[in-house]
Parts: structure tokens; sequence; C-alpha cells
């Protein structure tokens, strides 16, 4: 089923963005964690629609209601099942879009696929509000990890052309988790923000990338070819809406390299096998090489736009103008860094129990 991921740590979400409720259950987490619940709420308070003035003004609590999995606080062993309820729905504002579909949306591939079945209201389960359940799950994973010694961490990459400072791929995460606007350089994060207001202000969006590293990963962890590392966070962040691109370390800029500039050379520290530099992304032949894991995501500009748009009305077959109302985000990757991380920790966690 294409709502479930994960080979040891089994996820499934649920529910459609006006559905009474959307969730998830989660099998494979650790008997005997004690999950620490405000740490939980704050991770998912960064995904929170209604939060800030670059999301959309949709407001919806999150607060999970947690159905099974639990005893208190303590993972119990039994399949994790959480509910989120949704309260703030405007589904009159979608109706129109079946017949009508938006440029840059699932729309149009719905009704080929479902033949009208499909749920329009808010784009139903091929919607953003999807992620929220998925950052329940993978808040409670970054839990896991930290007690193991592995942290996950993303950033605002960029917003449209304006560029965040990166990571230095062989240095230890800075952690950034507090940071209202997730940037490394906030001189650079100013002018991201001044430039999604503008968008908003016009009427468009804009989109950006998000960057994400992982450091405490042992090395030898995942396999070649279609189970490695690479795939499977591939696999699960292709699953959050609106990332169009992926790469791993030095990424598409290495392919304009020299392997002689792009290859990373072998150096011992403190008496273990690491590498003067890190453009591998951490990962070679699909398999950790102890070094951090290092990755980008793109995500492109919100579909969803006050401007009138050329669509076509399917009854009818002729072409038509659109113009979108409702409530919409003018650039969704300030709202996607903790999605990425949560994607990122469930992927590397199921690779982890590979290795028992």
């Amino acid at each position: 089923m294409s709502s479930i991921y994960g080979k040891n740590l089994k996820i499934s979400l649920f529910g459609q963005s006006h559905s009474p409720g959307i969730g998830v259950t989660v099998e494979g987490l650790p008997p005997g964690f004690a999950v620490d619940f405000e740490e939980l709420n704050d991770f998912m308070s960064r995904r929170r629609p209604g939060g800030s003035p670059f999301a959309t003004p949709r407001r919806e609590a999150d607060h999970p209601e947690f159905l099974s999995g639990l005893v208190g606080n303590v993972i119990c062993g039994a399949p994790l099942t959480a509910v989120i309820r949704n309260t703030n729905t405007r589904s009159g504002d979608y109706e129109a879009f079946r017949d009508l579909p938006r440029p840059g949306h699932a729309d149009f591939t719905a009704q080929l696929k479902f033949g009208g079945a499909q749920d329009t209201a808010g784009g139903g389960h091929f919607s953003g509000r999807l992620t929220a359940p998925l950052c329940l799950a993978g808040g409670i994973v970054k839990q896991v990890l930290r007690q193991k010694g592995i942290f996950v961490a993303a950033h605002i990459a960029s917003v449209g052309e304006i560029e965040d400072d990166l990571w230095d791929p062989c240095r230890e995460i800075e952690r950034i988790e507090n940071r209202e606007f997730p940037v490394l350089n906030p001189a650079q994060g100013e002018k991201m923000q001044r430039l999604i207001l503008d968008m908003r202000e016009q009427g468009d969006s804009v989109g950006g990338t998000v960057e994400c590293m992982i450091s405490g990963v042992p090395g030898g962890v995942g396999d070649p070819i279609f189970d490695g590392i690479e795939s499977r966070v591939a696999q699960i962040v292709f699953g959050i809406p609106a990332v169009k691109g992926l790469e791993f370390g030095s990424g598409f800029a290495g392919s304009r390299l020299r392997g002689s500039q792009n290859n990373d050379p072998y150096t011992v520290v403190d008496g273990n096998v690491r590498t003067e530099t890190n453009r591998a992304g951490g990962i070679l032949g699909g398999i950790t090489t102890g070094m951090p894991v290092v990755f980008r995501a793109a995500f492109k500009p919100t579909p969803s736009i006050a401007r009138p748009q050329k669509s076509v009305r399917l009854s009818v077959l002729r072409e038509d103008i659109l113009e979108i109302q409702g409530r919409h985000d003018p650039c969704v990757v300030v709202r996607a860094v903790p999605c990425v991380e949560a994607a990122a920790a469930i992927a590397i966690y199921d690779a982890l129990l590979d290795v028992r």
C-alpha cells in the first residue's frame, strides 16, 4: 500500500486533509522507551499551520490522541496508533477543483486514477496535512535515535535564489531546532523572509531546498543496490508533498568535478578510519561510512497561488481560467524542515534495525 513505509519500522499514515482526523500507526518502536511528550509537542509545533506569517493561516492544534501502544508515556510493544483531529477546515474552497483542476496539483491525476471517487477537500490524502502524523512518528524516532547518540537536524538551505550557509559535512550538527526561522546565517534568513512575504503580497509563491544532516550513524549500515541508505531515504522523503529533487553529499555539483576533486581521502582519527572531506555524504555503495549522512531536498513553489491560471473544465473539455481562493503557504520550505527531519529519522532507524 502506498501509505505504508518501512522494512523493520512500519509506518502507516491514514486520513485526508479535511476528514475528521488524520493519524499514524507505527510498529517496531522499542518497548520500554519513555516518550517525552513536551519535546514531541515542540517538534510538531515547528510544522503546525497558522503559527507564522510565512505559513497558511489555517489553524490546527495538532494535539495527538494516542489510541494504543503506550502505557502512560512508555512504549508497551503493541502497535502505536495516534489520531490528530482536523478542526479548522473549509471544504467549500475545494469543490470546484474536481472539474477545474489546479495546475501543479494532483487534482487532475487523482481524477485519472480514482475517477471522481477521490476526496478533493484540502487535497484529500495528497495534502501536506498528512505530514503532521509523519512528524508525530518521526518526532518519537528522533528521541529514540538521540538515546543511541544519533542526531538529526535540518535547515533551510535556500529560498528561491537566496542561499543559506551549508553545514560543514565533516563536523557535528549545529543545533538550530529552537530558531523560529531555521537557518544558519540569520542575515540570509532575513532576506528569505522578505522574499516569502513579497510572494504572498503578489499572490505568488516560491520554492527552495532543505539540507539535512544525521550525525553519529555508525559505519556499515545499509545495503548495496536497491536497499541502500540513499534508496531508503529517497522513498520516504519523496513521500513529502512538493519534493521534486534529492541529492546526497556533493550531489549534482559533484557531477561537474573530477575524480581527484570529488573523492574523499581516507585518514585515521582517534584510531578510527575517517575521510578528510565528505563529498560522499556519508554513504558509499548504499552503506554508511561513519561520517555524517548529508542530503538536500528540493521543494517546488506552492501550486496554489492567488493569480489567475489557465486550466481545463473536464466535464466539457473546455479551457477556462481558474482563480484559487483559500489558505495556502507562500513557501512550503519553512514548515517542511521538521518533515524532512522526521523522514530522515525514520529511514535511518529502519536501516539500523537490520543490524541487531
